[in-house]
């Protein structure tokens, strides 16, 4: 489905450049709190009770922090992923030991590449970050196409998947193109819904 008017690549490009600048300005101790009750709202949900292995990220960007998930899930299994040319590569690791990470080439921490790899069939959760997500679980991202890579691909697309945004960033309708990958649900601070994508 795409969006009213002739260009949606423009309507992304215009408005990731406004909901970044306004995720940025957000003052430090309502990021902090803000991304503490996503992170509890993640805690209490079904689909992080059933999970076993993880893929997270590392936040960038004043993303939701999920440190405080990492710290209270410390009996999951971790993963991380590392840009790979036009990929996603994932590695088994604990994302709260810093001598494991190092800054990739978009600036955000990522595993060295001698961290076991992680393949589709190991993972029972993903979650994705976004600069903004739809009721439809559409996801506005950074513009690179990594996940929508990663969950069209055989053994991907299976896994369930949440997008990881702040209230403020969650829209009725975003504009989509044929190629956008919708995720499964959507946690903010206020809560965890499944998405409604119109397929």
């Amino acid at each position: 489905m795409q969006s009213s008017g002739s260009n949606p690549q423009l309507d992304k490009n215009t408005l990731r450049r406004q909901l970044l600048t306004q995720r940025q300005s957000m003052p430090v101790e309502q990021w902090r709190l803000f991304s503490q009750t996503l992170c509890q709202q993640l805690l209490d949900s079904s689909l992080w009770q059933q999970a076993q292995t993880v893929l997270a990220y590392m936040t960038f960007r004043q993303e939701p922090d999920l440190s405080w998930l990492f710290l209270q899930g410390q009996d999951r299994g971790w993963g991380l992923s590392r840009c790979v040319g036009q990929h996603l590569m994932w590695h088994r690791c604990n994302p709260l030991d810093p001598q494991i990470l190092k800054k990739g080439k978009y600036g955000i921490l990522e595993p060295y590449p001698d961290c076991p790899e992680l393949s589709a069939d190991e993972v029972d959760l993903i979650l994705v970050p976004a600069v903004a997500c739809d009721r439809k679980g559409y996801r506005l991202g950074y513009g690179g196409g990594y996940y929508d890579r990663l969950l069209s691909s055989p053994g991907w697309a299976s896994i369930p998947t949440v997008g990881i945004v702040f209230e403020r960033d969650l829209l009725e309708q975003l504009p989509t193109e044929s190629w956008d990958q919708p995720l499964k649900a959507i946690c903010t601070e206020k809560g965890l819904f499944s998405a409604k994508a119109v397929l």
